[in-house]
């Protein structure tokens, strides 16, 4: 297959909702035009962010097809989307995903066995799912940390990679934990499968390490100072080093009821959007949360002046 994806920033999409809870397709227009103005190098649709847990499956084939549609192949989309609990009904799911043309289906490792179950459980239903799938789908693995969390081991992915080495073409870790991270990259070397960080506070060391990206729901509120990181981490180490702290100390924002706190931004960058989620009550979004998010606002473009950075 000989296929890969290129390594960089790639945002959690979030999903907009108009004022009677139905997928806002005009507000997802704006935010995909806004990502790709950030020079993000991939998408990854129907995920968490996305509240994929909260839509139905028409609703999810439909806004991948929507997103893969609108980008136009200007840069690859990677989708997930199988939230049942039965292998069977995620065949149908991940089937149905695969049909929008995104470049590749992203697989939660929490959904091929229970929370209690061994990798044993986990590769025989692996294997069924497998089966069942197009040999020429390209496959993306993701620690969702809902509806529990479940990391996966570096040996399960050697074993993953065992399979087809040129089929596994992204990992999201969601470890939080450099040595975690460095054990996975000793399995994936010289394999198709790239790993992306979703945390930010180990991002810059991660990177020096040898991760290919970051993967990660702050990429919707500054993605183009990720962007620099992972281009020129090395370049400017000093420069980077300052970047890092910032986006470490701010990364903590998003427990202010996210998704909800990432529309707020994004309204602030000028997008057509509302802060309606189905995950999250709107009440408890405090009158406190908004200063915070314009005082990150502020914050976010004095760096991308001092980064030189054109916004």
């Amino acid at each position: 297959m000989n296929q890969t994806i290129p390594s960089g920033v790639w945002p959690t999409m979030i999903t907009p909702f108009t004022d009677s809870n139905k997928i806002d397709y005009s507000g997802l227009g704006e935010l995909i035009e806004w990502y790709l103005k950030a020079n993000v190098d991939g998408l990854f649709a129907v995920c968490q962010s996305s509240e994929m847990f909260y839509l139905s499956l028409d609703e999810r084939e439909e806004l991948a097809r929507f997103i893969v549609k609108k980008v136009k192949k200007r840069i690859p989309i990677i989708a997930s989307g199988h939230v049942s609990n039965t292998i069977e009904c995620q065949i149908e799911e991940i089937k149905r995903i695969t049909s929008t043309g995104v470049n590749a289906v992203v697989l939660l490792v929490n959904r091929f066995a229970s929370q209690d179950e061994s990798d044993d459980i986990w590769k025989k239903n692996f294997e069924k799912f497998l089966t069942a799938l197009s040999n020429n789908v390209l496959l993306g693995l993701y620690e969702c940390p809902y509806p529990y969390k479940r990391l996966i081991s570096p040996a399960l992915i050697k074993w993953c990679i065992s399979i087809d080495r040129d089929r596994f073409v992204f990992l999201k870790d969601t470890s939080c934990d450099i040595n975690n991270m460095r054990e996975k990259l000793k399995v994936t070397k010289g394999s198709s499968l790239k790993v992306f960080n979703a945390n930010s506070a180990t991002l810059l060391q991660s990177l020096r390490d040898g991760i290919s990206g970051y993967c990660g729901l702050m990429a919707n509120l500054c993605p183009e100072l990720y962007r620099w990181l992972t281009k020129n981490w090395s370049i400017y180490p000093k420069k980077a080093q300052e970047l890092q702290d910032f986006l470490g100390a701010i990364a903590p924002i998003e427990k202010r009821l996210y998704p909800i706190c990432a529309k707020e931004f994004l309204q602030l960058e000028g997008l057509n959007i509302n802060l309606n989620t189905r995950s999250k009550n709107i009440s408890e979004y405090l009158p406190s949360y908004r200063l915070e998010i314009k005082q990150l606002r502020n914050l976010c473009q004095s760096y991308i002046k001092k980064y030189r950075l054109i916004k």
